[in-house]
């Protein structure tokens, strides 16, 4: 009895000491990123992280506002890793050492809405900068985003391709995002610029209506880009990477294609362009 007794307690001891001396299990680091409010006001992010952040085992941390302010918070080094939609932007910020690894990731296209009584007669229309024009004339409100983002870059340059500057009373720069801009048009019955997506989110709560949409100028592709290591020694550039590549991976790609609102598809995959 009493040697059993002594080995059991043996026993006991090196499992005790197996799991006090073994080391505890790392958890991974939370990754910083920023992003446009399209992603977030959609319901895209919240649709796709729980899927990412369970393979991870850890969780990412999402700075929603415009383009702009999401590269600024990049160029920081405040974040690890931005996804957002304004092209000449995103490779500026590459090019003056912020970021690293830009790819592909998904497009969407603008639009323009506006209420369904359409006083300047634009639906239908396919020509956004003929539609500019005419906005341009001042006989209905139309609310700018007005706030740096990729859809506010976009409209800027369309005014400019119009010849019109801007200004007067029916002209509402908000200095908000793409939500609260759609239902300020909502409220004062105006017209507005919106990504596909937070439109398609909106749109039971607005009742605005597609008016132009289909010119190849209202393309909208996305971007996805790790802060510069060399620059910010301590963000998370493994987990920026690793992020990068599960959204461009058939995984990731493939739960893009799946996100849909109302029935209807708002992101349309394209990392197979960095093939």
């Amino acid at each position: 009895m009493k040697l059993r007794f002594f080995k059991s307690i043996t026993t006991v001891l090196m499992l005790c000491a197996a799991v006090w001396g073994a080391s505890p299990a790392v958890a991974a680091k939370d990754i910083r990123m920023s992003t446009t409010t399209s992603t977030e006001n959609s319901g895209l992010l919240a649709y796709l992280l729980p899927a990412y952040e369970a393979r991870c085992g850890c969780k990412v941390r999402v700075i929603s506002v415009g383009t702009g302010k999401a590269l600024e918070l990049g160029k920081n080094g405040d974040v690890d890793v931005v996804l957002v939609h304004a092209r000449p932007a995103e490779d500026k910020f590459v090019a003056e050492g912020y970021g690293v690894n830009r790819r592909d990731v998904m497009y969407n296209d603008f639009i323009l809405v506006g209420p369904q009584s359409d006083p300047l007669q634009l639906r239908g229309t396919k020509d956004v900068i003929g539609a500019f024009k005419t906005l341009g004339t001042g006989k209905a409100k139309f609310i700018s985003r007005g706030d740096n983002s990729g859809t506010d870059q976009m409209e800027k340059s369309y005014w400019k391709q119009a010849n019109v500057e801007p200004k007067g009373p029916w002209f509402i720069s908000a200095g908000l995002g793409m939500g609260e801009v759609l239902t300020m048009a909502s409220e004062l019955q105006a017209y507005t610029l919106s990504d596909r997506a937070t439109y398609g989110a909106y749109r039971a709560k607005t009742g605005l209506d597609i008016l132009v949409q289909g010119d190849p100028k209202m393309f909208n592709p996305y971007g996805v880009i790790a802060v510069n290591p060399k620059k910010y020694p301590d963000s998370n550039y493994e987990g920026a990477m690793d992020f990068i590549n599960w959204i461009t991976s058939d995984e990731g790609q493939k739960k893009i294609a799946e996100f849909k609102v109302g029935g209807e598809q708002l992101f349309f995959p394209s990392a197979k362009q960095n093939r």
